[in-house]
């Protein structure tokens, strides 16, 4: 089985190089960075790609949006993408695709080598694989709406409908200060704390289109 990899820690890559090689898997590429990724994935066509979400140079999304490009050209290739921590829009980014052969796994479960090696072959056989953890983070944002308060769902709807919080309060006669506390309030309530990677209002957003 001809397997692809995406990870800019040498370590890590190295290490999967080998875990892999030792299991039969043919490394026909380890790539360091985001640059050509998209290309070397509708290149090399591998059975299975294990992809970073952060690459460089941004450490951003860069795997997520090549693996994302390339399944446009390439649908049903199968990728398996690995993140430190749960990165719930590229989660439910994944889980829309319809064609299956995808995965998300946290990192830390590459320590389970046989479980890991699993989920490579059930993606690369048209499976979906999806990490316990980030399994249970969006069924817990998904309940945490039905808490939201009537005004609270109003002022989330609004947002939904692309409204600053100037025409949300506009819409429902309401002081401005009333609609940030609202939202201060539902962010608390979705388990959105203030993050520098996670864009709060699309996440809840998200959460209310999802119900």
């Amino acid at each position: 089985m001809r397997v692809l990899i995406a990870e800019d820690q040498l370590l890590l890559r190295d290490g999967l190089t080998r875990m892999l090689t030792a299991y039969g898997f043919d490394v026909v590429a380890a790539i360091d960075d985001g640059a050509g990724l998209a290309e070397a994935l509708v290149s090399h066509r591998p059975d299975v790609a294990v992809v970073d979400v952060r690459l460089p140079p941004t450490f951003t999304d860069e795997g997520l949006r090549a693996a994302i490009a390339a399944r446009s050209e390439v649908p049903g290739l199968p990728i398996l993408i690995l993140s430190q921590y749960v990165e719930r829009l590229y989660a439910r980014e994944l889980l829309s695709d319809r064609n299956g052969a995808v995965g998300y796994l946290l990192k830390d479960r590459v320590g389970d080598v046989r479980q890991f090696v699993e989920a490579i072959r059930q993606i690369a056989a048209g499976g979906t694989v999806m990490d316990p953890e980030v399994v249970a983070q969006l069924l817990h944002q998904r309940d945490a709406l039905a808490v939201l308060s009537p005004r609270e769902r109003d002022v989330l709807r609004l947002m939904a409908e692309g409204r600053s919080n100037a025409a949300n309060a506009a819409h429902l006669v309401i002081a401005e200060k009333s609609v940030n506390n609202h939202i201060n309030a539902l962010f608390a309530k979705l388990g959105l704390p203030p993050s520098g990677s996670d864009h709060r209002r699309v996440l809840a957003v998200l959460a209310y289109l999802d119900q």
